[in-house]
């Protein structure tokens, strides 16, 4: 089984791609009620979700801790799904969060302009320059999104394994395309080399969970690069005592065998709480 991480323009059939997916491959399908449960699970209230879902956040939250706990948990919540196999992850930047594992089929679902329009003033019973805006505002935010959060083009190409054009295709058509797509990528092979890579990036969101939300220690842009059960961490802190209680915390995750640091030490280096 495969991962497939789907980015999709506003009005381009995403939606009913995905849940024609859903039907014929009996994938589970990671949408954005699934992912705002969880991060309320996580403690992340609707206010906190609303300011980065699919959207580039504002000058205060960009700065704020706020912004990292809502990265951290997507990336776990991505992850805990990419290693169940079976998923099909809607937006959210599955595609560049997963990045990387054997058996991930990423697509972007396009579609002409003018089709978009006529499908929105369809679907909102408004005029053309209405429809204009809502997809515009739409293709700002999720540019915006990508572009923030990690730093690619939601509208190259080169971003994706499979691009689809719904001008002309139903959602069911597209959907026989991707299915082609799967047969390539959820081989045995590739499912094996992508569990290895998943239990490294859980091993690394479990430790960045003990160290920040566990024994909160300071240390900000916190990163935990798994390298088998070796942790590397990466970030920045203000003083050698934090760095030392970090590799403690670290170490003391099961599964962890070692731990090393490079996190750099900036003195009086504070983040917005």
């Amino acid at each position: 089984m495969a991962v497939i991480a789907i980015a999709r323009e506003l009005a381009s059939l995403g939606e009913e791609i995905a849940a024609e997916l859903k039907r014929k491959t009996g994938y589970r399908l990671v949408d954005r009620e699934y992912v705002e449960k969880r991060l309320g699970d996580f403690g992340l209230g609707p206010e906190k979700r609303q300011k980065y879902d699919e959207k580039k956040p504002g000058l205060w939250a960009s700065l704020s801790q706020e912004r990292d706990d809502y990265l951290h948990y997507l990336k776990t919540i991505l992850y805990e799904e990419a290693a169940e196999n079976g998923a099909i992850v809607i937006g959210r930047g599955g595609g560049s969060i997963l990045r990387g594992l054997a058996n991930l089929a990423s697509v972007r679902i396009t579609s002409p302009l003018d089709v978009r329009v006529a499908r929105i003033r369809k679907l909102h019973g408004c005029d053309e320059r209405r429809a204009l805006q809502i997809i515009e505002q739409s293709d700002h935010d999720r540019v915006g999104f990508q572009k923030y959060f990690f730093g690619t083009d939601w509208r190259d190409a080169r971003e994706y394994g499979l691009v689809i054009n719904t001008g002309e295709l139903t959602a069911a058509e597209a959907t026989n395309l991707i299915e082609a797509y799967l047969a390539i990528v959820a081989t045995p092979e590739r499912e094996a080399q992508a569990k290895l890579r998943v239990d490294e990036l859980l091993l690394g969101q479990r430790v960045v969970t003990e160290i920040v939300y566990g024994k909160k220690v300071p240390i900000h842009f916190l990163e935990a690069e798994a390298r088998g059960r070796h942790i590397v961490l990466h970030g920045v802190a203000n003083t050698q005592g934090a760095i030392e209680s970090a590799l403690a915390a670290a170490r003391s995750v099961p599964g962890v065998e070692d731990a090393e640091s490079a996190i750099q030490i900036v003195q009086e280096f504070t983040v917005m709480p």
